[in-house]
């Protein structure tokens, strides 16, 4: 714009000018500052329509105008993580993303979301679901996921057995500080619960889903180490602000909230992720309310 970057000289030069019905907001450049506008209209029936009023959402000594290419600016997720990577220190970030279309993000402050995951596999399926749910998620406040992940190796590792039981090979399991049907790292083997194993004496790694199968099979009691992600949850975050989301297998066909803690099934589709992150984030902001 031909006029410097204060409320006083914008409101001079836009008032009276003419501004599409659906246009609330207004980027600013002069030379490298930039700054952002509320303008109101005289009214929003006809295509356009004279600025009545401008108010500065935020002045160029506080805005980063940046480039982030694959950065879809209709996606609040993704704005905060172009100006968290770019310009952290801006209260103001404009970002120039995806198809070259322009917004903007005042006052970052993405919601943190733990995410409570046992690997393998890797990438951690919960973790990479709720990413990628959020690569899409136009309808959800900025969020920033926080993994909390429990290795099941070293799962295993705190109950010292010479053999471990997993649920199944798929993803590698917990196995992999192991050798399946060898002996691997401390001495220890590694059986698969869905290959059915000839029994042995050894130590189940695995949740209330797995004992209910180890007892159908095999009818007897066994040592076990309990992996449910719900479970490690309630005491591994217990006291931590913010919402959580993590799964369960227990939960087969329906998203489960306690609070702003939330479990998804086990095979959960996205639209099941989606809801979980969803029920989190409305009680997280439920309780912030109270």
């Amino acid at each position: 714009m031909p006029v410097p970057l204060d409320e006083p000289g914008l409101r001079a030069y836009l008032t009276g000018r003419p501004a599409y019905r659906r246009t609330r907001y207004l980027v600013a450049r002069h030379g490298d500052a930039a700054a952002v506008l509320e303008v109101s209209k005289e009214s929003e029936q006809p295509l356009f329509s004279p600025i009545t009023a401008v108010r500065l959402v935020a002045a160029a000594g506080e805005t980063a105008f940046v480039d982030a290419p694959e950065a879809d600016t209709a996606i609040p997720s993704q704005l905060a993580w172009a100006a968290a990577e770019q310009a952290p220190q801006a209260r103001c970030v404009i970002v120039r993303g995806r198809y070259g279309h322009v917004s903007f993000i005042a006052d970052p402050a993405p919601v943190r979301v733990t995410v409570l995951e046992v690997v393998p596999p890797r990438p951690a399926k919960l973790v990479d679901q709720l990413a990628r749910v959020l690569d899409l998620a136009e309808d959800l406040p900025p969020v920033e996921l926080v993994p909390d992940l429990v290795d099941l190796a070293d799962l295993a590792g705190s109950r010292p057995s010479g053999h471990y039981l997993f649920p199944c090979r798929a993803g590698g399991s917990g196995a992999d500080g192991f050798a399946a049907g060898e002996a691997g790292a401390g001495g220890a083997s590694v059986s698969y619960l869905d290959e059915v194993p000839a029994r042995r004496p050894w130590t189940l790694v695995g949740c209330a889903r797995s004992r209910a199968i180890h007892d159908f099979f095999y009818g007897d009691d066994v040592d076990m180490v309990d992996m449910c992600p719900r479970a490690l949850a309630s005491h591994r975050l217990a006291g931590r602000p913010g919402p959580v989301v993590t799964k369960c297998c227990l939960l087969e066909d329906r998203v489960s909230a306690d609070g702003d803690c939330v479990v998804v099934p086990w095979g959960a589709t996205f639209a099941q992720v989606k809801e979980g992150l969803q029920l989190a984030l409305l009680a997280y902001g439920q309780a912030r309310n109270e």
